[in-house]
C-alpha cells in the first residue's frame, strides 16, 4: 500500500471479528517498531505481545477497550534509560514511546489489519498484573487484530481543518 493511503486509510478499529493475527503481520508491526527513531537511538521502548484467553482477561481488567481484539500490545519504555534533555524539565521517553506505537499503528494498516490506541488504561494496574519490571513506565495498549464486517472510522474521520489552521511559516 502506498504510504498515502496508509496514512489517509488508518482508523481507530472499535470491533474485531476474532481471527487469529498470522506470525508474519504480527512480525512486521513489531518490526516497525523496533526500526523507528529515538533519541540519540536509545531505543529504551519494551513491547509486551498479549494474547491468550487468560491474559486478554487481564488486559480486560486494565482497559474498557480491548473491543474483541485477539492481540494487544503494551508499549512501554525503561525511565531509567531515556535521553534528558539540556535543563533537565523533560526526557524523551513518552515522546519515543510514542513514535515507536505510532510505527506500529501504520504498519498495522499496510498489514491490512485494524488497529487502536487506548490511552483509557489503569498503567499501574497493567504494570502490577502483566509483572512489568519498576523502571518501566506505561503508555498505551494497542488493539490489533481483523476489523470486524461493517467497522470503519467514526463519520468525522475524513474531517480535516485547512493546512492555514494548523500550519504557520515563521519566516
Amino acid at each position: 500500500m502506498e504510504f498515502s493511503e496508509v496514512i489517509r486509510n488508518r482508523y481507530s478499529c472499535k470491533k474485531y471479528d476474532g481471527r487469529s493475527v498470522e506470525e508474519e503481520k504480527l512480525n512486521a508491526v513489531l518490526e516497525a517498531g523496533r526500526l523507528a527513531p529515538t533519541a540519540k537511538n536509545l531505543q529504551e521502548q519494551h513491547i509486551y505481545v498479549i494474547r491468550g484467553e487468560e491474559n486478554l482477561a487481564k488486559a480486560d481488567t486494565v482497559t474498557p477497550c480491548r473491543y474483541g481484539a485477539p492481540v494487544v500490545l503494551l508499549v512501554a519504555y525503561d525511565r531509567e534509560n531515556v535521553f534528558t534533555y539540556p535543563g533537565g524539565r523533560q526526557d524523551s521517553g513518552i515522546e519515543d514511546a510514542a513514535i515507536v506505537a505510532t510505527h506500529m499503528l501504520l504498519a498495522a494498516t499496510n498489514e491490512g489489519l485494524g488497529s487502536c490506541w487506548i490511552n483509557m488504561i489503569d498503567t499501574e494496574k497493567a504494570k502490577e498484573v502483566f509483572g512489568l519490571p519498576e523502571k518501566e513506565e506505561v503508555l498505551m495498549l494497542m488493539d490489533l487484530g481483523y476489523p470486524a464486517e461493517g467497522t470503519g472510522p467514526l463519520a468525522s474521520h475524513t474531517k480535516r481543518k485547512d493546512l492555514s489552521e494548523t500550519v504557520t511559516y515563521i519566516g
